[in-house]
């Protein structure tokens, strides 16, 4: 437990850290990076380029100083950081290297404002920081190894189909190597596969998410190519379009993540994507399916789609077909751009972004529960329609995709 007048220390740099806070992870960053290049190989490079990493530590250090006093406030954020964590094979010996630069960062980006007596409360808090996040990762990591099919770190796995969705999207099938059984796993959740980027000299995690339910007899995930830059942005996604062919061998570590298909669910279930964001809405459609043919109760089901046209539209038929086999579902499929020979009622439902006064009288159901996942901005877009119609907040469950790598 924190002493008083650590708590108090390290509470006194919020306002700081709010306010300079970007300015210290990235110096943080660049020193650790210097000094342990080897690094880079866990840190998503795109992203650092692009800022989102710096900009997700600032605000993650800053909620820690500002919570400090009741650090139970970020559980659900501190249990999607280790999901994060161990899908990147982060292990307890690495927080030390963070913890020396980030203190140092601290005392070099802070100046004479840095006392010793504030870096020696920083030093504990980190310490009380870094037990939480280990004790977590701890479990996972006994869970994910111990589990049938399970595995700790990375894995050998095979790419047994490479099969194109859409103009943006392919999905890529994958059996273990060693011949072993597959993990179960919860849908919603993703995979992280390393790749190693010849034209950077490094190798690079992403995080996929599984677009099938469990019980096959491959993995799914399915991959959309990412514009590349100058920098490591979309290398990832891109390789994998143009150089992994089927036979072709990944590192993959096992399932993870905490957006997932609530278990103890009963009623209506609401689907809503943006773009590549129907990944992880195919895992859970595909397992509610699932469960219903094997006997369960079948649940009103929703499933809301949007994209900008066609072309772009992944899993169109996989989703029509399940339409047509089951009543209790209904998709809405929304095209920003709508062209000549477009097929309305088959290949989409309405013209434009979502909305919402053109589907709440069949999608706004009592009891249900919303699964959203998109862009940012779209997440918000829909979370405020929703809540603005009287769904309550504990019933909408949100991933966007965004910043991926370690949220230490």
């Amino acid at each position: 437990m924190l002493s008083a007048t650590v708590r108090e220390l390290v509470k006194s740099t919020a306002p700081v850290l709010k306010t300079h806070g970007e300015a210290l992870t990235r110096h943080f960053y660049a020193r650790m990076f210097q000094h342990n290049p080897e690094l880079k190989q866990v840190f998503n490079q795109g992203h650092q380029q692009s800022g989102q990493q710096q900009q997700a530590l600032a605000m993650a250090v800053a909620a820690y100083a500002e919570h400090i006093d009741d650090p139970s406030v970020l559980g659900p954020v501190l249990e999607r950081i280790a999901h994060k964590h161990v899908s990147l094979s982060v292990r307890p010996e690495q927080y030390a290297i963070v913890g020396k630069h980030l203190l140092a960062s601290i005392r070099e980006v802070l100046g004479d404002a840095a006392t010793d007596e504030l870096i020696d409360a920083w030093a504990a808090a980190y310490g009380q920081l870094v037990d939480v996040l280990v004790g977590i990762e701890s479990r996972m990591y006994a869970e994910a190894a111990t589990k049938e099919g399970g595995w700790s770190g990375w894995r050998g796995f095979k790419v047994v189909g490479k099969v194109p969705e859409s103009a943006e999207i392919t999905s890529f099938y994958l059996r273990p190597v060693d011949g072993g059984p597959l993990p179960d796993y919860q849908p919603g959740q993703y995979l992280s596969v390393r790749l190693y980027l010849p034209e950077h000299g490094l190798v690079q995690p992403r995080q996929y998410s599984l677009s099938d339910a469990p019980g096959k007899d491959s993995l799914r995930i399915s991959v959309k190519r990412e514009a590349a830059g100058a920098g490591p942005a979309g290398q990832v996604s891109n390789r994998l379009h143009d150089h992994v062919q089927e036979g072709d061998v990944l590192d993959v570590a096992p399932p993870c993540g905490d957006f997932v298909l609530r278990r103890d669910g009963q009623g209506p279930v609401v689907m809503i994507s943006g773009g590549v964001g129907i990944t992880p809405m195919m895992a859970m459609l595909n397992t509610l399916l699932a469960r219903q043919q094997a006997g369960e109760a079948a649940r009103e089901l929703r499933f809301v789609h949007a994209c900008r046209q066609a072309s772009v539209h992944a899993m169109r038929d996989e989703i029509n077909e399940a339409a047509r086999q089951h009543a209790n579902l209904r998709r809405h499929v929304f095209y920003e751009h709508v062209a000549e020979g477009d097929r309305q009622g088959v290949d989409y439902d309405y013209a434009g972004r979502i909305e919402w006064q053109r589907i709440a009288d069949d999608v706004v159901l009592p009891e249900a529960d919303y699964y959203l996942c998109g862009p940012l901005p779209f997440m918000r877009d829909q979370h405020d329609a929703l809540r603005a119609r009287g769904v309550p907040a504990e019933r909408i469950h949100a991933e966007a995709f965004g910043t991926g790598g370690p949220g230490w």
